[in-house]
């Protein structure tokens, strides 16, 4: 298909693949490409990163699968810096007027702005087990810092990383795909051949739009605003999430922080940039404080618009992140799931690339993903059905408060919020087969993440049986092998752990214990068959 009409006049090296977008999700594909061996291009029309205030964390799932690629110490590292900003807010409301001196109790996140208590969690739900050390951290790990550790880490590995140029077009045929990229200086266009192209460049994706990717949903209603700004006459606002009239507010936690929400329609331009005096008349409407916006920081707008890439695969055309799936910010699972899209993705495009699996491995990428997408879709419309500020919405509001507030219902929600529910549909019956594999402490005093960091797979045997270690025999280079035992699970035989974490096989010591069709089933036959 030719989506171009530049006549560029240079054409560079070949790639393996070349990812459109250095946001957080292009850059950390592109380590995980790397760790695969492939040759990555990352073209991104911005200079630097973009400092604009998104996201504000991560969740346990994330965490724990940048602990698995040695990333835990770096992630503490942004959220102690972010943490002492929350206490730099927090101590400034108590000198002020009086409110808010009393510590909340600790919060495990929100729904639809009501708050989900930590002390309330049942903490011996199978979910939340064997999480190792990053089942603390992530919470306060906001985009942009998480977007410069995936820079240094894609420096590190070697993935070269152009910016201030921009994907135009490409022509995509059964061998690969050429790639139009212009300078946004007005330099020369140049064209690049890879084996194939992965669109991570947002909800208004060019890539999925030229490769004719259809992107249903449903249209957005509310107009949000985030900020972080100098304001004055804020003793009247409230910390935390609060319901007014006109819509939903919140104050906090970080010094100048502002979310407001309204119910009447979305923007009528996402595009320009927030003007001081849009903010303020906003958090004026939501809030009915006279609150004066001096000086912006950071600021941008949202909307609910809710729309999912009906297929994450077009030939040699690839989608991840935003430009899969986009919908409101409610519940910080945009981030999240594109880090998922990552993780799945990366080692099966690499395996492909090198020429070790074929090319139907990446049909499992769409498989996979694409449910978990459509429930995150479905999980923040919930939440705008919630949040609205007529009669019925504010009922539905009050039963999912009181379910909020037991022990059942805050467990429900935190689930879900973490990523612990999250599993795929593998062959094989037992109950870690498709999940999260748990973070063994093992008897050489290592954890199973530590044996992650490489990118490949993992065979673990924790009984000293020959004939499973035999089996691994042929993936040199793509399975590591690992004997040893596991003291706290005696009943673990073995493990097949994927280069994304999740568990491909598993036995009990009075199971079979034969890996050898998970093996064949994610890595191929093995080499010299």
């Amino acid at each position: 298909m030719s989506t171009d009409t530049h006549t560029p006049t240079n054409t560079d090296t070949d790639y393996d693949v070349v990812i459109a977008g250095a946001g957080p999700i292009g850059l950390l594909l592109a380590c995980e490409l790397r760790l695969g061996g492939a040759r990555v291009l990352v073209a991104e029309r911005l200079a630097e990163v973009d400092e604009t205030i998104k996201a504000g964390g991560i969740n346990t799932l994330t965490a724990v699968a940048l602990y698995r690629r040695g990333l835990l110490p770096a992630l503490v590292e942004v959220q102690e810096e972010t943490v002492n900003g929350m206490k730099e807010f927090m101590r400034a409301r108590a000198g002020g007027a009086g409110k808010d001196t009393a510590p909340p109790p600790k919060s495990a996140g929100h729904f639809a702005g009501i708050t989900l208590r930590a002390d309330l969690l049942d903490g011996s739900d199978p979910a939340f087990a064997d999480l190792g050390p990053a089942g603390d951290v992530g919470r306060f790990v906001p985009q942009a810092p998480l977007e410069r550790l995936f820079g240094r880490r894609a420096d590190e590995l070697g993935v070269e990383v152009r910016r201030q140029v921009e994907l135009t077009g490409f022509d995509a045929d059964e061998d690969g795909v050429t790639v139009h990229l212009a300078p946004v200086d007005g330099s020369a266009p140049r064209a690049v051949r890879a084996g194939w192209l992965v669109g991570c460049d947002g909800g208004r994706s060019l890539v999925r739009k030229l490769a004719g990717i259809p992107f249903p949903g449903t249209a957005p209603e509310i107009t949000g605003y985030q900020a972080i700004a100098d304001m004055t006459g804020t003793e009247g606002l409230r910390s935390g999430w609060n319901a007014t009239d006109t819509g939903m507010y919140t104050y906090g936690p970080m010094p100048g922080r502002m979310v407001s929400i309204e119910f009447d329609g979305p923007p009528a331009d996402r595009r320009s940039p927030v003007t001081t005096e849009e903010l303020q008349a906003s958090v004026r409407h939501v809030t009915g404080v006279d609150v004066t916006v001096h000086k912006l920081h950071s600021a941008t707008r949202f909307t609910d618009n809710c729309r999912q890439a009906e297929t994450y695969r077009s030939g040699r055309v690839l989608l991840a992140g935003d430009a899969a799936h986009v919908h409101s910010p409610f519940g910080g699972q945009g981030l999240n799931l594109g880090v998922g899209d990552a993780m799945n993705l990366g080692w099966k495009l690499a395996l492909v690339v090198s020429g070790r699996a074929p090319v139907a491995l990446l049909d499992t990428y769409t498989a996979e993903r694409h449910p978990i997408g459509a429930w995150v879709l479905d999980w923040t419309r919930a939440q705008i059905a919630a949040m609205r500020p007529d009669a019925h919405a504010r009922a539905l509001r009050g039963i999912i408060s009181d379910l909020a507030g037991t022990p059942d219902g805050a467990t429900y929600f935190v689930k879900r919020i973490s990523g612990a529910w999250q599993h795929y549909d593998l062959p094989g019956d037992h109950p870690l087969t498709g999940r999260s594999a748990p973070d063994l402490e093992l008897a050489d005093g290592t954890r199973l993440a530590d044996h992650l960091h490489t990118g490949r797979a993992l065979l673990l045997d924790l009984t000293g049986d020959p004939k499973l270690r035999s089996r691994a025999a042929g993936y040199e280079g793509l399975v590591d092998v690992l004997t040893t035992t596991c003291p706290q699970r005696p009943e673990l035989a073995g493990l097949l752990v994927r280069p994304d974490g999740i568990t491909a096989w598993a036995a009990d010591t009075d199971d079979a214990q034969d890996p050898g069709d998970a093996l064949e089933l994610w890595f191929g036959a093995p080499a010299g068959a």
